[in-house]
């Protein structure tokens, strides 16, 4: 099997409802066979009169399909809800969510296994297997009141910011694994590619977003060839077929359009796989959509603003300069390409700062993440941190004409407003407010 159908099969099933519950009646088919062997082999059987379990297994059955229906019917409708208020980019994360899998597939494992005891009550009742099928609807009752509880914090925006924000910083750490306090990485062998030398290029297949793409398999596929591998798109880029994919250095190389071709992976919209930059993406949207007029919403942009903060200062103590990639032998055999801190900075600030220029709240929450990473990141990362504050200087002066407001919207908040002016807070020279 090839690196992209495994990544195929690992991403069908990561994004797919109805394995874990299929799975469940299998299993479930299979527990019940094996509790009844144990009834028949000891000789268990329960004073209660068959009838009366039949009874009881029945309406329970009828009411775990009903309630299997109902779960299922509720929770679609609340994400598609909460990704009309939030952004349809957090449907896929939902499909995800562990809690929701695991609680379906319980509740269609309860319904498949008293079906299977209702049919196996005859003129007496298998003890183990009747009591089984009676305390697991209760179980039931448990698992919906906590999936009930995790999907009503999870589809708030705090829970979904959180829930995006933490998929961000797994995805940081993997595609930019080097810190600024690490030791920076020995070259051995410094090489680039040929200048002058005409590539090959290798052309995308099919149409789609560039999901990710297999480093090692790409390097020993060069270090077998002697070659380097260009990878031209960056993972998020939609590519469509016939674009270049690939551009090997020398043109010769012996290897096949295909062997390259299976190491990406294309899809129809951008994951958290290997994309830092979607995490922001999300993120930005949700706080776009807060403060856009008809919702009109900016605590909800500054909740956005906490977890952006944070994601900006994990990408700023880290080395961003990961996209060559050499053999054990130091030789260059991948090149790729990565988003920059510049990328990270514009994407985080710029939109929020444009939709949210006549919020006090905006600005004040702005200058306060601005004003901190400036002091967290090293210092020539900070430049283009004061040049955002600079523009949002700028914008308070545009947008606020009230000397008052401007005022207001000078003082570095971590609330947005409410909170108390941190120490490095810029003010207008007489306007401290207490």
């Amino acid at each position: 099997m090839t690196w992209l159908q495994r990544h195929q099969v690992r991403h069908y099933i990561t994004n797919s409802l109805w394995i874990g519950p299929v799975l469940a009646m299998a299993a479930a088919l299979a527990v019940i066979h094996l509790l009844h062997g144990v009834d028949t082999a000891l000789g268990w059987r329960s004073g209660i009169d068959p009838d009366t379990v039949r009874g009881v297994l029945g309406a329970m059955a009828a009411s775990t399909f009903t309630f299997v229906v109902f779960v299922s019917s509720a929770l679609l409708v609340a994400v598609q809800l909460a990704s009309s208020l939030l952004t349809p980019r957090v449907i896929a994360l939902m499909f995800q969510d562990s809690v929701t899998r695991t609680s379906l597939t319980v509740f269609v494992f309860t319904f498949t296994f008293s079906l299977g005891a209702l049919v196996r009550v005859g003129d007496s009742v298998p003890l183990l297997t009747a009591y089984t099928a009676a305390y697991s609807s209760l179980a039931n009752l448990g698992v919906f009141l906590y999936l009930i509880d995790h999907v009503g914090k999870t589809l708030r925006p705090s829970g979904a910011l959180w829930m995006v924000a933490a998929h961000g910083r797994e995805v940081i750490a993997h595609v930019y694994p080097r810190r600024f306090a690490d030791a920076p990485s020995a070259v051995s062998t410094p090489q680039a590619i040929p200048e002058g030398a005409a590539p090959r290029v290798v052309a995308s297949p099919k149409d789609g977003v560039v999901l990710a793409f297999d480093i090692p398999g790409l390097v020993s596929l060069a270090r077998r060839a002697e070659c380097i591998i260009e990878f031209v798109p960056q993972v998020g880029d939609f590519v469509a077929a016939g674009d270049p994919l690939f551009r090997v250095f020398p043109a010769g190389a012996a290897l096949s359009a295909e062997s390259l071709q299976q190491s990406v992976a294309v899809g129809q919209e951008r994951t958290l796989e290997q994309d830092p930059a979607f995490a922001f993406r999300i993120i930005v949207d949700i706080a776009s959509k807060g403060l856009s007029p008809a919702i009109n919403d900016p605590t909800t942009a500054v909740l956005a603003l906490d977890q952006i903060h944070h994601l900006l200062r994990e990408v700023g103590q880290r080395r961003l300069d990961d996209d060559r990639v050499r053999d054990r032998d130091g030789r260059l055999r991948l090149i790729y390409r990565t988003p920059g801190w510049e990328d990270f900075v514009h994407l985080a600030v710029t939109e929020i700062r444009q939709f949210g220029g006549t919020s006090i709240q905006i600005a004040r929450r702005l200058r306060a993440m601005l004003e901190n990473l400036m002091q967290t990141v090293p210092g020539d990362r900070a430049v283009l941190l004061g040049r955002e504050l600079q523009l949002l200087h700028r914008s308070a002066e545009r947008f606020f004409t009230e000397p008052e407001d401007r005022a207001l919207a000078e003082i570095s908040d971590s609330q947005g407003v409410g909170g108390k002016a941190s120490g490095g807070a810029t003010t207008a020279p007489g306007q401290e407010l207490r």
